[in-house]
């Protein structure tokens, strides 16, 4: 089991101490004992890549920190404090999450109007996010299937989830129903949002190669209890694209992560 340590000079954006799951009274627990922390490192942020098996609690620990599940021992903090409805991170979903009767513009900005932005000042920064986004020319329409196609929707999630919180944005296989060639496009988006606003991601997914691709460091869950075994971290140049696929430390660090997994699925 990974062990984090305590360090009174860091400031952590996220940490899980000593979580505990059991749906059954304490007959069987889902998870025990997880510990996990992130630490705030402000104008750079991180990208921390989850990977585990069906079943470790991957999804159930992002839900932890965005505040929908409280787990049924143990401390989740975000930014030092305890998850809240006042202090929550957003997520985005595999499922389409957009409002379908809302227009797209609106769907960005719906967390600065529950914030009690006028609406002036939340359309100029949505739209704005939508720039950033390629939905420039989008905006007006319902952010709904077939009006936008499923990366455009993903592009909405993402862009109100960092208008909501631009600090920390948790994300759950958020490409995992779209086609090959818009998942490779996201990716090279997530990458690029991610060096412009430097938020902390935590983002999970069942694709090796995404992870490799994406992250600053991976953490991989075993199951049965779910706690955090292995950690690698991808030292991989922070601008990466289609060419870095093909070098050889890419390869090597799949084929690395890929080793590891295997072995903690026979633990598991």
């Amino acid at each position: 089991m990974l062990s984090f340590e305590d360090n009174p000079n860091q400031d952590n954006i996220v940490e899980l101490r000593g979580v505990k799951q059991t749906y059954d009274g304490g007959n069987t627990w889902i998870i025990d004992n997880l510990d996990f922390v992130i630490e705030d490192k402000p104008g750079q942020g991180q990208f921390v890549g989850v990977l585990g098996v069906s079943g470790s609690g991957k999804s159930t620990m992002l839900r932890y920190i965005a505040g929908l599940q409280e787990p049924t021992g143990g401390k989740v903090l975000v930014n030092n404090k305890p998850v809240s409805r006042d202090n929550r991170v957003s997520m985005v979903f595999q499922q389409y999450s957009s409002l379908p009767w809302m227009t797209v513009l609106d769907n960005v900005g719906l967390a600065l109007k529950y914030q009690g932005v006028s609406k002036k000042e939340r359309d100029a920064r949505a739209m704005e996010m939508l720039i950033d986004m390629g939905l420039e020319g989008q905006q007006d329409k319902y952010a709904q299937y077939p009006t936008l196609s499923g990366g455009q929707l993903q592009r909405v999630a993402i862009g109100r989830s960092l208008l909501a919180n631009s600090k920390v944005l948790l994300m759950d296989e958020p490409f995992g129903a779209l086609d090959i060639k818009t998942r490779f496009q996201m990716q090279d988006l997530l990458s690029n949002i991610w060096r412009k606003y430097q938020p902390t991601i935590v983002f999970v997914t069942h694709d090796i190669s995404e992870a490799v691709y994406l992250a600053d460091d991976i953490y991989i869950l075993r199951a049965q209890p779910g706690q955090f075994v292995e950690h690698i971290d991808i030292d991989l140049p922070m601008e990466r694209n289609k060419k870095t696929k093909r070098e050889a430390r890419f390869m090597e660090l799949v084929h690395e992560v890929e080793d590891k997994l295997v072995e903690v699925a026979e633990l598991s």
